[in-house]
């Protein structure tokens, strides 16, 4: 490499490049944005998984699945942005570390999944994380957001196809529960690496429950107000056939039940 004499640049395997270029390519390599992990785990041991931007058809389609109507109709969703979703249903022991004081859970174990906490409880489990954490970003996923990630990519009613004759391999349900929840992460996977996004317990998400439209949609966030949240996943008591990506059920944000519990999101650059 030589400097030009004129010092307004150099050359550098036969061409000459300015200082103009130089100093902007630096400073867009000085500038880069960091590199985004395809999993992270926090000060209190949660792990999460990045879940790409994409697009999908949200609801149950009442012509194949033994659904209820507010699981439709269909409708187009975009997720704009990446974000990361908890791997795991939060446990007692991650509960204990952030909220302190007594375990709400009917039953207890530090690996099982907290449970019997109302939708109050959780966004005060959020909350609490953040302050523990210094940030703002800790959330609870959209209605939308949670069916996205526990589709991964498929179509069909349950992300592992139509046989339920499967569902023991990823799920603790009615069937092989023992009537009671069962430590997190012990069945296999979604394909985007979702520990028990189908049974053990239901999670509440941000949403207010609300009537589906057909319209398609960017990022939803359900409706402005509302007497009910809305509650994903299915738990330990539901039936093969409720163990599903489009099941939705709604409480109201003080109810508790020992079925009930959350998982924990976060958008990407908060």
């Amino acid at each position: 490499m030589t400097f030009a004499n004129n010092m307004k640049g150099f050359s550098m395997f036969g061409k000459f490049f300015p200082f103009s270029f130089l100093s902007v390519s630096l400073f867009l390599w000085c500038n880069a944005a960091p590199a985004v992990s395809d999993e992270v785990t926090n000060s209190v041991g949660m792990k999460f998984a990045l879940i790409s931007p994409g697009a999908f058809t949200m609801g149950a389609d009442l012509n194949v699945e033994n659904a209820f109507i507010w699981e439709a109709p269909q409708h187009r969703v975009t997720i704009s942005r990446p974000f990361y979703m908890g791997i795991y249903e939060v446990t007692q022991a991650e509960w204990r570390s952030v909220m302190g004081g007594a375990n709400p859970s009917e039953f207890k174990g530090q690996t099982l999944p907290v449970e019997n906490v109302s939708w109050d409880d959780a966004v005060s489990f959020v909350r609490n994380l953040n302050q523990k954490e210094g940030t703002e970003k800790y959330r609870l996923p959209t209605d939308a957001e949670w069916e996205y990630s526990a589709r991964a990519g498929t179509t069909s009613a349950q992300f592992f196809g139509g046989d339920e004759n499967s569902l023991g391999t990823y799920a603790w349900f009615l069937d092989n529960s023992g009537d009671k929840t069962r430590p997190s992460g012990e069945k296999s996977p979604n394909p985007w690496g979702l520990y028990d996004i189908y049974g053990n317990v239901w999670e509440w998400v941000q949403d207010f429950y609300g009537d589906y439209s057909s319209d398609a949609a960017t990022d939803p966030k359900g409706p402005s107000e509302g007497s009910y949240r809305v509650n994903r996943g299915c738990g330990w008591d539901s039936p093969s056939g409720d163990c599903r990506s489009a099941k939705r059920f709604r409480n109201t944000p003080d109810y508790r039940y020992g079925n009930l519990g959350l998982r924990v999101a976060f958008t990407v650059g908060d």
